[in-house]
């Protein structure tokens, strides 16, 4: 059992490591363990009891609660923040009573003098050493309660205040910067405050003691399940400890519970390694195909996408010419992108009205669709759900549909106003009219697109808080989606938000695969997959070989993108011959290796930002085969070799690389410099791709 109760400490066990809580001699529910697995349950120790420090600096400051709330003389940063309907605005919650419902711990903790239930649940993970943790709150009093703070989970890492912190920022087209930063003594604050989880920070963390490093150290790392606003806190206290909270963002939040009602929270995730960041990877890359992505078998498709040769200007038989010149490269997927609907000849008009353009299809969209198939390509469309333009007939007729406040100006992004998913009018409105599009047609992929961050967040509602909005738009997208999921299962469906402006756990249980950012360069590619990876797997990364660094090897941006799902987004009609004949050559290499891009383990042998050089190899999980894909980035005149390590082979088992001599042992070329040359001259990149085999 995963779960198990003694001498009045719960110990959470997986497959290697091990959490522990209880009560404290204070009555506090208190952490106590977080790391490797301990033979005996005698072996954990008690929850803390710390005493007081000076006079200023009393137990409750210093005890490492498990959700510690606004109460006391604590002074951290809390968990759980409330006003009462008296305007008393603190929660004392203590230990009411603790149960095992299958495999979660529950433990019950009621306010000392308001009927308010706080109950905290923990489940652990074996397979992937991850534990899961949500919260719960009730009220049972006569009079509303208004929550201003509730997070998820609080984590206690051991790390004393030795901590760095590992996590990924950046902005729209340049996304997922990786960063490794020490924290001192306060509070370092990530946050998205946009609707969305952000191009700015993702909801993810690493902490280790500033020792650990890809392949070995211990790590402890987290994320959250959730696709709006959130907040993450590291505090480092005055007393030799680190504390990291993350959940729905407080900023302008606020929820009414009435009586008999409850509230909860996204869940959390977080594990604990000694193999370092890159296993902290690779376990979050097995839960997410294992536990979280809606379609984890499914070998995903090469495809082309035909903006970037048409634009708006689409209509049957530009597409058809594209679509043979796709379908001559080996695409299996054939997808329109923006312009199909009705009264799309630009940004600024259509969007919200969901039916095929009669002007552009004067046949129907499904003549065409029936030509795509007939070359053997699936078909696919974009949507923008969540957006409309002024000139539309929907907004037109119903202008109340966006978010906004009555006395201010509607201010455009991107000439579009945000629909207000929130409404459930308005979610009714978006599954019939995206299902019926789905349902008339033969669509297998759909592009759900979202442009713009939000403003003038108001909500005339009769009843409830507005700045619930945060919280329950967010809840009407996942409805939405989810519905159109269900009605329609032969949909393989993307996330996309201006590129990687919605990346988290949550987009991933309604999304296949999540298009990582609008900048497909490839050479800056590489550092933006190299931070997406430390969170989700390749199986659900887009990748495009497009014309954007035009001045990279033609090679060098197949191989990027066949780091991730390979597609295509450039003008096919302007590739020379030698150029097609390239790209039919790397897609059907492509076909031969996806299954371990897509279902392998990942293993970043070279950072991006190492000495001018990224690497990264795929081993199938039986560790037979794999591939290596390493690239030259840097244009300096004496650069040296690139020079690698291998990791994750079988050590008794005998393998070929591609390019080097001989059958070696895995141990013998994990322990191996192998040079991969790639020097180059002042004006060229370099790339190339190796296969590992193994040698019955």
């Amino acid at each position: 059992m995963s779960v198990t109760a003694h001498n009045g400490l719960y110990i959470l066990s997986t497959a290697r490591t091990a959490y522990a809580l209880g009560l404290n001699r204070d009555g506090l529910l208190t952490h106590a363990y977080w790391g490797a697995r301990l033979p005996y349950p005698d072996d954990y120790p008690a929850p803390p009891s710390p005493g007081a420090w000076g006079p200023f600096n009393n137990p409750a400051h210093l005890t490492p609660e498990e959700y510690p709330a606004w109460e006391d003389m604590k002074f951290i940063e809390p968990c759980i923040k409330v006003s009462h309907a008296d305007g008393v605005r603190d929660l004392s919650p203590r230990f009411d009573s603790a149960n095992i419902v299958e495999d979660v711990l529950q433990m019950r903790l009621r306010d000392a003098v308001y009927d308010v239930m706080l109950t905290l649940h923990y489940r652990a993970l074996p397979a992937y050493d991850l534990i899961e943790r949500w919260a719960t709150i009730g009220n049972a009093g006569e009079a509303p309660l208004r929550l201003e703070r509730v997070f998820s989970a609080q984590w206690h890492p051991p790390v004393g205040d030795r901590a760095r912190l590992s996590h990924l920022h950046g902005r729209w087209f340049d996304e997922m910067h990786l960063t490794r930063e020490a924290l001192h003594p306060g509070v370092k604050t990530l946050e998205s405050r946009r609707l969305t989880s952000s191009h700015h920070h993702q909801p993810w963390f690493a902490l280790d003691r500033g020792d650990a490093a890809e392949e070995h150290g211990e790590v402890w790392y987290g994320l959250l399940d959730w696709s709006g606003n959130w907040k993450l806190t590291a505090e480092v206290t005055d007393f030799f400890s680190t504390r990291v909270a993350i959940g729905l963002n407080d900023w302008d939040f606020s929820w009414v519970l009435a009586t008999g009602e409850t509230f909860e929270t996204p869940h959390a995730f977080a594990g604990y390694t000694i193999g370092g960041f890159g296993a902290a990877s690779r376990s979050l890359h097995d839960f997410v195909r294992e536990r979280i992505q809606p379609s984890p078998q499914v070998v995903h498709k090469v495809y082309y996408n035909s903006w970037e040769a048409t634009l708006f200007d689409v209509d049957h038989d530009s597409q058809l010419r594209l679509a043979k010149l796709a379908a001559s490269l080996g695409a299996e997927m054939f997808m329109i992108d923006d312009g199909w609907y009705r009264g799309r000849f630009s940004q600024a008009s259509g969007l919200g009205d969901w039916q095929p353009d009669a002007q552009k299809f004067p046949h129907g969209l499904s003549k065409l669709i029936e030509e795509i198939n007939a070359l053997g390509m699936d078909f696919g469309l974009w949507f923008e759900p969540e957006m409309v333009n002024p000139d539309s007939q929907l907004y037109r007729e119903h202008p109340d549909w966006v978010i906004h406040y009555p006395t201010r100006e509607r201010r455009l992004g991107r000439d579009s106003l945000h629909l207000n998913l929130a409404l459930e009018d308005v979610q009714a409105y978006l599954i019939e009219s995206i299902s019926s599009v789905l349902a008339a047609h033969n669509i297998r992929y759909a592009n759900w697109d979202m442009n713009r961050n939000i403003s003038e967040p108001g909500w005339q509602k009769d009843t409830g808080e507005a700045r619930e909005l945060w919280v329950r738009y967010v809840y009407g997208l996942y409805r939405v989606w989810n519905t159109l999921r269900e009605r329609h299962p032969q949909v393989i469906w993307q996330s996309c938000s201006g590129g990687g402006g919605r990346i988290d756990l949550g987009m991933l249980r309604v999304s296949d695969m999540i298009w990582i950012s609008d900048n497909s360069g490839a050479a800056y590619r590489l550092g933006i997959q190299q931070g997406y990876t430390q969170m989700f797997p390749a199986s659900t990364m887009q990748a495009w070989v497009t014309d954007q660094q035009t001045d990279v090897p033609f090679d060098f941006r197949f191989h990027a993108a066949m780091c991730g799902l390979l597609g295509i987004g450039a003008n096919i009609t302007c590739w020379t011959e030698a150029e097609m004949e390239r790209a039919r050559h790397w897609i059907s290499v492509f076909k031969s290796v996806r299954h371990l891009i897509q279902f392998g383990d990942l293993y970043r042998l070279c950072p991006a930002d190492e000495r001018g050089f990224s690497a990264v190899a795929y081993l199938s999980k039986d560790r037979r085969d794999g591939v290596i894909f390493a690239f030259r980035t840097y244009i300096g005149q004496h650069e040296p070799s690139l020079t690698l390590r291998l990791h994750g082979l079988n050590g008794d088992a005998r393998y070929t690389i591609e390019g080097f001599e001989g059958v070696r042992s895995g141990a013998a070329w994990m322990n191996l410099n192998l040079q991969f040359g790639l020097h180059g001259g002042l004006e060229n990149l370099g790339s190339t791709m190796r296969r590992i085999t193994q040698v019955d």
